[in-house]
């Protein structure tokens, strides 16, 4: 089974994805982790990543396609892929399904996290960071014994400016108009699943496993 997993900044992609990896034993391709590969690999296509990203500008939908298919052709005959956090566009999408068809595989299943405006602002606007060792915490999930200051080395706890509420409103519409055309392509082709992200993470889990199995 071959898999795109879709949802918001805050919607829990990259811990599903993680589980629907493991559990269906499919190789978790994340387009931020092939990014950081590429600028480090030294390669062709590595340094053309490199040399958008460090001018500041958008890989071309072309370069990132490619640069995901040249994963997908690493993986053992016959083994299913997670995609997470691509595609993100309807243009991603459509370059991809073309590309795909050339190397006659296709997307069997689309998965969407559904998570309210609301409760992805709680989520990402409640995040710190300790400035010494980096700890996560969360002021309403998971918040510090003193306020301000990390349990495991008393640092100082710190907000970073893309988790401030003013900005994670604009990533998520942003992501939305950008998504939104996306779900509804995915949909008239009839591979679109969706699980209500609102819920525990382990409810989560039970309801994208069920889903998929359902789909096998």
């Amino acid at each position: 089974m071959n898999v795109i997993l879709l949802g918001a900044p805050g919607a829990g992609k990259g811990t599903q994805a993680e589980m629907i990896s493991r559990e269906l034993r499919l190789a978790h391709i994340a387009s931020g982790d092939l990014f950081r590969q590429a600028q480090s690999s030294g390669t062709e296509l590595g340094n053309m990543v490199s040399s958008y990203m460090e001018r500041g500008l958008l890989v071309p939908d072309e370069v990132t396609v490619r640069m995901v298919l040249e994963q997908i052709a690493t993986l053992d005959r016959g083994q299913g892929f997670i995609l997470d956090g691509f595609p993100r566009t309807l243009q991603q999408a459509e370059a991809l399904e073309g590309a795909l068809r050339d190397e006659n595989k296709s997307i069997d299943r689309v998965l969407y996290i559904k998570v309210s405006n609301e409760e992805l602002v709680r989520r990402l606007s409640g995040r710190w960071i300790c400035r010494d060792c980096q700890a996560p915490y969360h002021a309403v999930n998971k918040p510090p014994e003193v306020s301000g200051k990390c349990d495991r080395c008393s640092g100082e706890l710190y907000q970073r400016p893309d988790d401030a509420e003013e900005t994670v409103r604009k990533r998520i519409e942003v992501y939305f108009s950008q998504t939104a055309p996306l779900i509804d392509y995915y949909a008239k082709k009839g591979k679109l699943l969706e699980a209500e992200g609102a819920q525990s993470v382990e409810m989560v889990s039970e309801e994208i496993l069920s889903a998929l199995k359902s789909e096998e």
